[in-house]
């Protein structure tokens, strides 16, 4: 398989930015006859899978649909012929076709086979009668991380710092304006080259489909739109907290319009994980020196900061207007950001907290063993303090003898002039100077 050499790829239509996900996309490619690639609507797995097709099966194209759903239940095998790696698009539409790609993955004996594309759980898992396993290597995507945007100069590598390399170097000058439009426009590679409004407008339209069409299409149950945009405001307002369902239920009945019980709030939750809007932290549980209990609730996130902002009606000068909540949702996108470069580093990301209150916004942990602690703040040198103060105190109770020693411990920020490193080891990287 070749590896992609060029920083940009003609598709048919524009200039196609380069992806983290490509680089995964062939790896995994050259070890599984079949790549499924999943992840929300619009972060551009379609665009990206098209780079490695050879051919393409659009599923929900409108004057082949009817005949495709035909073949699928019919003559499953023919949907499947072309040039490999093919590409079948949507192919939660038909179920069938994991059973089907999964025998002719077998038959054929060669990896590169397939890459599925899909942008929720299938409604209908009765017609999958096999995990996959062997034969399927799975790939998460996105919306684009800021490196992947062009507005970080990924002058600091996760990678580096992982390697015990720490690097001092210059940061985007990035105002606070800045930040709050990357924040409320998101990372759909959609909106990177519209005018502001218009872009700030893409998240709009984004939660309006999620209400009004997507949250009901995921398992075909009928739900409503206007309790939908609710639940994603109250979910908004829990961005980086470990809170219940019953905490939302609270949030939702004591506005006048009331609530819905807690069992439905729950299954609206589980509709938007199916279409990877919501994507909630797990507690990360490291061996402690001592005995302190552990929590092990996950901290509520959306997918994108832009799905928070417009679920609230908040645009960039309403952010700057309220710090406080500026800096939850600048955690969200920092926490895209992490999510994304972990995943190219075979990583994945965590939340710790503990009985005693002692908290950790991110533990990037590696599946090596290594680990990195992180403490996200929007900026200034008291957030810094306070984030240095917090990430060396959790350091001093991780039992070394057990596990690792942390590869770092930083203070990620949304403005800063430079990344550097303090005089106690804590680096300070502003978010536009990251990358995987």
């Amino acid at each position: 398989m070749q590896r992609i050499k060029s920083s940009q790829i003609m598709d048919e239509n524009s200039m196609y930015k380069l992806r983290i996900a490509d680089q995964l996309l062939l790896e995994q490619l050259e070890a599984a006859g079949a790549v499924l690639i999943q992840g929300p609507k619009w972060c551009g797995k379609t665009t990206t899978a098209a780079q490695a097709a050879k051919s393409v099966l659009y599923m929900d194209w409108p004057r082949e649909l009817e005949r495709n759903l035909f073949l699928a239940e019919e003559n499953p095998e023919a949907l499947l012929e072309g040039d490999v790696p093919r590409l079948i698009d949507e192919w939660q539409l038909a179920p069938q076709l994991w059973d089907a790609a999964r025998f002719t993955v077998d038959r054929r004996g060669k990896p590169g086979q397939f890459i599925f594309t899909g942008s929720a759980v299938p409604a209908d898992k009765s017609k999958i009668h096999h995990t996959g396993t062997g034969r399927f290597a799975w790939l998460t995507m996105r919306p684009m991380s800021l490196w992947e945007s062009g507005e970080s100069n990924g002058k600091v590598s996760l990678l580096r710092l992982f390697a015990g390399q720490r690097d001092v170097t210059i940061a985007p000058d990035h105002s606070l304006s800045d930040l709050s439009f990357m924040v409320c426009r998101g990372g759909w590679p959609s909106s990177l080259n519209m005018k502001r409004a218009a872009a700030l407008r893409q998240a709009q339209n984004y939660v309006n489909a999620v209400c009004e069409s997507d949250i009901s299409r995921v398992d075909n149950t009928v739900r409503d739109a206007t309790f939908a945009r609710r639940l994603l405001r109250s979910y908004a307002r829990h961005q980086g907290a470990q809170v219940p369902i019953s905490t939302i239920y609270a949030d939702l009945a004591s506005s006048k319009e009331g609530s819905m019980s807690e069992e439905t709030i729950s299954s609206y939750i589980t509709a938007l994980k199916k279409i990877f809007v919501v994507e909630d932290m797990p507690a990360w549980s490291p061996n402690l020196r001592s005995k302190t209990a552990i929590r092990t609730s996950e901290t509520r996130y959306f997918v994108d900061s832009s799905v928070a902002t417009a679920a609230l009606g908040m645009g960039p000068k309403d952010l700057e207007n309220d710090l406080n909540t500026f800096g939850l949702m600048f955690e969200t996108m920092a926490v895209r950001d992490l999510r994304v470069y972990a995943e190219a580093l075979d990583g994945d990301v965590f939340h710790y907290r503990d009985k005693n209150g002692l908290e950790c916004d991110a533990v990037i942990h590696l599946h090596n063993g290594s680990y990195g602690l992180v403490e996200i703040k929007l900026g200034g040198s008291k957030l810094e303090e306070e984030g240095a103060k917090t990430l060396k105190e959790l350091a001093g109770k991780i039992d070394t003898v057990r596990m690792k020693v942390p590869s770092f411990l930083m203070v990620l920020t949304g403005l800063g002039s430079y990344a550097y490193q303090r005089k106690d080891g804590v680096m300070v990287v502003p978010i536009g100077c990251l990358k995987n």
